[in-house]
């Protein structure tokens, strides 16, 4: 046998053994006997670097260094969960996309809601290509070294899997492995980790992969995307299970909210005997059809929601409130309380969220509180014990002015928070606007950090976002932590960012109520920033999502001849103030649905359908009567090509596409 031969054979033998392990739940060798093969494996292949193999079983051992982590766009976006606490608020749900469904439905899934770091995986023929973070939903960092370490991860699979796809997971440490890591640090005099979630997190961020390797981290998966032909979401899970993929036999497959409920009491009950921790449960719509005809909101699928289980409280003592004011001009009130340990994490803040929340309280400084995790980033006060109360003259009372400068604050008839109007002198607004502009969901700009928007401001330099703009090299080199190397960073991050789209600079400016879908939408409407501050408010209503408080906001910001004069400074700088669509001026697909499926040669999917969007036309997530044309490439389901014969929907391949252009 030759060493290729060899190594080919080694291989195959691990990743079998891994299958039987992980999804068949056999041991076929002694967990001694598998590290030896891997070790000659190993020994071969550093002897031999000609015949690497990115997905080799030898990647479990790490090794690689990863210096920066290279950011990576999600080819669909990955929407965080609505979350519901109680049998009523999920009855209500139900009724509600049974309302824009048009008729009752009949099947759903539940599954565990594990509590870790959720990851999006992308396979190419069967072998892992990349492992991208979660991140801001958008985008987030490739870590594919270190997820190859995961010995539940599969590197190759089998079966009759697709081509192309992604498969979505959440990665966790287990409890014995979280406690096993904890005790080699208090051995070692090092502190301990506070909880698998955040450790399990840290794990997938970390330089060396060989350290990660040493982490017992598992990746249950939960969802599959892509050119795919299921036509419910058991039925895809099923699949990826029979390739190599660890699903958890937890989930199951229910009609009634009755079972639902069933299925939520029991595993509440079991959850304590778990391996891992869960903080609730996922309720999907089963129909892959019903789930597109249902949608998203801006920031959640419609068709899914999570049951979140009883948050852990505890009581801590109220020591007094602070006042934060958002770039917005929003005021929150904040609770400083002892600090004291809950859910694993050390809480010293909660949030009292506006002034009808304090006087629902009805807070003194000194009571002793009930504070709440409950999914919230910042824990809640959920109410106070009354045989341990503060002193009734200090009953808190919210404020009147601004903390930062002191203008008299205002509440819109109908909204909760109160608010700074004093957006062009509060400090406070003026730099929370350049920290967001220049943020990675906005410009995006490299070498500007908070706090050195906030150092800009303070030494004059910045006044407002389009000041950025105006930065001279002689006056950032005199700057406390400065060196010439940040400052050429700096100026080339500034210079850089002109090339960001329209809608990116409108989501920059931070108007209040326009998110990063509502200035896309904006964008794509109407196609510049002179359309849109032009736009009448009847105009703005016709756009898809765009209500009343965002008019309202729009007209309000478009009126200030600050901000006006601020745009144009920016338009004359060189900022992107027009839409792609109006630079390419092209309709040639507007009225058109088309569906993009298989492999192409010179552009992926993504940029594929971007050019559908830009040229006036609407991305089909599957074929039907509405469809146009099917933008047909190489591997295309052989069920979707029958089901396009059938409709007599014609197929288009890549060149004709880019004739049509």
């Amino acid at each position: 046998m030759t060493i290729a031969e060899r190594i080919k054979q080694l291989r195959e033998q691990l990743h079998r053994y891994n299958y039987a392990y992980y999804i068949e739940d056999k041991h076929l060798i002694s967990d001694f006997e598998f590290d030896q093969l891997l070790k000659e494996l190993q020994a071969l292949e550093a002897q031999h670097p000609e015949f690497y193999d990115p997905n080799s079983p030898s990647m479990r051992v790490g090794g690689s260094i990863t210096k920066n982590f290279q950011t990576v766009t999600h080819a669909e976006r990955m929407y965080s969960l609505d979350n519901t606490y109680s049998p009523e608020e999920l009855g209500d749900w139900l009724k509600r996309i049974e309302k824009i469904n048009g008729a009752p439905i009949t099947s759903f899934t539940c599954e565990l809601k594990y509590d870790g770091a959720s990851i999006n995986m992308t396979y190419v023929n069967g072998e892992l290509q990349k492992a991208v973070t979660r991140g801001d939903g958008s985008q987030g960092d490739d870590v594919t070294a270190n997820v190859k370490t995961i010995k539940n991860v599969p590197l190759k699979l089998s079966g009759d899997f697709p081509p192309v796809f992604d498969i979505r997971g959440e990665i966790i440490l287990p409890l014995a492995g979280f406690e096993a890591l904890n005790e080699k640090r208090l051995a070692a005099s090092e502190e301990p980790y506070r909880n698998p979630r955040n450790t399990a997190s840290g794990s997938l961020k970390l330089q060396d992969s060989s350290e990660t390797a040493r982490r017992p981290l598992e990746c249950f998966f939960y969802a599959l995307s892509g050119d795919l032909n299921y036509t419910t979401h058991w039925e895809s899970l099923t699949k990826a299970r029979s390739w190599g993929f660890t699903v958890p036999k937890s989930m199951e497959q229910l009609s009634t909210l009755e079972q639902i409920l069933d299925y939520i009491n029991r595993w509440d009950k079991k959850r304590a005997s778990l391996p891992f921790e869960i903080d609730g449960v996922v309720i999907k719509v089963n129909s892959i059809e019903e789930q597109e005809a249902l949608g998203f909101t801006a920031k959640s699928p419609r068709w899914a929601i999570s049951y979140k289980y009883k948050a852990e409280q505890l009581s801590t003592r109220l020591n007094s409130v602070s006042y934060q004011v958002g770039r917005t001009g929003a005021i929150t009130p904040v609770a400083n309380l002892a600090p004291v340990e809950l859910s694993g994490t050390i809480v010293k803040r909660a949030s009292l969220h506006n002034a009808d929340q304090i006087e629902k309280l009805n807070l003194r400084i000194g009571d002793y509180v009930y504070v709440e995790k409950g999914g919230e980033i910042i824990p809640k006060i959920m109410g106070f014990d009354p045989a341990r109360r503060g002193n009734l003259s200090d009953v808190i009372h919210y404020i009147t002015h601004c903390p930062d400068c002191k203008a008299p604050l205002q509440r819109i008839e109908g909204e909760a928070q109160h608010f700074c109007p004093n957006e062009a002198l509060c400090p406070t607004q003026i730099i929370g606007k350049m920290q967001h502009f220049v943020g990675r969901k906005a410009m995006d700009i490299d070498g500007i950090g908070a706090e050195t928007i906030a150092l800009l401001y303070h030494q004059g330099l910045v006044k407002n976002i389009a000041d950025l703009y105006r930065l001279k090299r002689e006056q950032l080199l005199p700057l406390e932590r400065m060196a010439e190397k940040s400052v050429d960073n700096l100026l080339a991050g500034v210079e850089a960012s002109k090339e960001r789209p329209f809608h990116k600079v409108l989501f920059g400016l931070g108007i209040r109520h326009v998110g990063e879908t509502v200035a896309k939408r904006l964008a794509q409407h109407f196609g510049s920033m002179r359309n849109l501050m032009q736009a009448s408010a009847d105009a703005l209503l016709a756009v898809d999502d765009i209500g009343e408080k965002i008019v309202e906001s729009l007209q309000a910001y478009f009126i200030s001849p600050a901000n006006i004069q601020m745009i144009e400074d920016m338009a004359a700088f060189g900022l992107s103030f027009e839409s792609e669509q109006v630079m390419q001026s092209s309709t040639i697909f507007e009225g058109k649905t088309i569906v993009v499926s298989g492999v192409f040669e010179h552009k992926s999917r993504n940029e594929l359908k971007k050019m559908i969007e830009d040229n006036g036309g609407k991305v089909g997530s599957s074929i039907s009567s509405k469809t146009t044309f099917v933008l047909a490439g190489d591997s295309m389901g052989p069920s979707k090509k029958e089901k396009a014969n059938q409709l007599g929907i014609p197929l288009i391949s890549e060149k004709a596409f880019y004739e049509l252009l």
